[in-house]
């Protein structure tokens, strides 16, 4: 075998990669090119040039139904912020979401070390029970969700909310914390009962913190799928100002007749920015789960 022939052919292959990798994620970022410029436009320039960059000067609706222009800033978001009442809804949003969140962790964690520690046909059985909830969709439940939640007098509330969504999110949650626990070496688990630690100390100070990386995934998921969740949000919380989340509230951004998409798209990213910035506080741990997950199994 020619070594200058293999010699070029890996290099071919590594540029190759490399330069599929940057197209596909030139990809991936035009969409949130496209969502940024848009934010910062009207109608006009959206649809004449979707993908230039803001021109200097926009039309502004006034009160009187006029148009004229202004300077080009953030007209758009302090609309967007306005009409629906983006405030209150970014603070339904945070109280839900969180809640659901502790939620989720108080259940999820010990179940997922009492599967992971024990052995038998119940506890396998357990197992697979969590993984049937993986193939339930969750607009299957929406109707008795509704019933519950006006049998318990919970209906338009953000508490039902805080309760419904850890119900969606345990199956995989629990799976995954089972998979992360079940690498820790038994041995610490009897050290620690030697010394006389209880079940609860073990579970606390051995295992969350061993399992941190994963426990960080688990929070990342299911603070993504909380935060973008609709159907539920848009059912129990209706059109109410005062408890309808981030989701529901940009919807009343869209009219039957004049869409201004330019606002429609400030509201939008304003919703995505507290999700961004959770990613950047948990990116760490999140890439460590994926390559402790990916070395481990």
């Amino acid at each position: 075998m020619n070594p200058f022939t293999t010699d070029l052919g890996s290099r071919v292959l590594r540029w190759g990669s490399h330069i599929a990798v940057w197209v596909y994620a030139a990809l991936l970022a035009l969409p949130i090119y496209y969502l940024v410029v848009s934010a910062f436009k009207d109608n006009n320039q959206i649809f004449l040039n979707p993908f230039a960059l803001p021109a200097r000067q926009m039309f502004v609706t006034r009160p009187g139904g006029y148009r004229e222009f202004e300077p080009l800033g953030f007209q758009n978001f302090q609309e967007a912020w306005e009409v629906v009442f983006m405030g209150q809804a970014l603070r339904n949003s945070f109280v839900i979401t969180i809640g659901a969140v502790i939620l989720t962790l108080v259940l999820c964690v010990p179940a997922a070390y009492a599967i992971a520690r024990s052995r038998g046909t119940i506890v396998l059985w357990m197992e697979r029970y969590f993984s049937l909830g993986l193939l339930i969709p969750g607009f299957a439940a929406l109707v008795p969700a509704v019933l519950l939640a006006i049998e318990l007098g919970l209906f338009q509330t953000r508490t039902f909310l805080v309760l419904i969504y850890p119900a969606g999110a345990l199956p995989l949650s629990v799976i995954l914390l089972t998979q992360f626990m079940r690498t820790i070496p038994r041995e610490l688990e009897e050290s620690a009962l030697v010394d006389g630690a209880s079940q609860f100390q073990i579970l606390t100070r051995v295992y969350v913190p061993l399992t941190g990386p994963g426990i960080a995934a688990v929070v990342i998921l299911n603070a993504l799928g909380f935060w973008n969740e609709f159907l539920y949000a848009l059912i129990i919380t209706g059109i109410n100002p005062e408890i309808r989340t981030v989701q529901v509230a940009i919807t009343g951004l869209q009219r039957e007749s004049t869409t201004e998409f330019g606002v429609l798209a400030a509201g939008v990213l304003i919703s995505l920015i507290p999700v961004y910035l959770l990613y950047v506080f948990l990116n760490r741990q999140m890439e460590s789960a994926l390559t402790e997950g990916a070395v481990k199994g």
